[in-house]
């Protein structure tokens, strides 16, 4: 492995203090980034997520694909976590931190919609951890 693949959380992190850095010594730039939009999307974040998935797209082997009707375990496992228990799960914890942990500091309509948008990001799968 080499050093970039070696510490991700250090590049992170680096990646976070330099965005945050470039953010207070140039608002300006900050703002045009950020209006460099077509049809609601921001054109920088979608190359930035192209350069993050690319990389793993290539790496798929797709002859393999044929082979997971030959040991279904890890895709029905996959497929239950997924779907029946990621939900569920996101729901209680949304329910127990938007009604109760964090109810004195949230609007309750604010709270409902909390926690809706939750769910749905619980029943979605990483679009990183799939391609991997």
């Amino acid at each position: 492995m080499n050093h970039f693949e070696r510490f991700p959380s250090l590049w992170v992190a680096l990646a976070m203090i330099a965005g945050i850095t470039l953010g207070a010594l140039s608002p300006g730039l900050v703002t045009a980034l950020a209006g460099a939009r077509i049809a609601s999307i921001n054109l920088v974040v979608a190359v930035l997520i192209w350069a993050m998935v690319y990389p793993m797209m290539v790496g798929v082997d797709f002859g393999a694909i044929k082979g997971v009707a030959k040991q279904p375990k890890g895709l029905i496992l996959t497929l239950v976590v997924n779907w029946l228990v990621k939900p569920f799960t996101m729901a209680l914890l949304t329910v127990l931190f938007f009604e109760h942990v964090f109810a004195p500091f949230i609007a309750a309509e604010d709270a409902a919609q909390y926690i809706a948008g939750l769910i749905l990001l619980g029943a979605a799968p990483c679009t990183a951890m799939v391609f991997v």
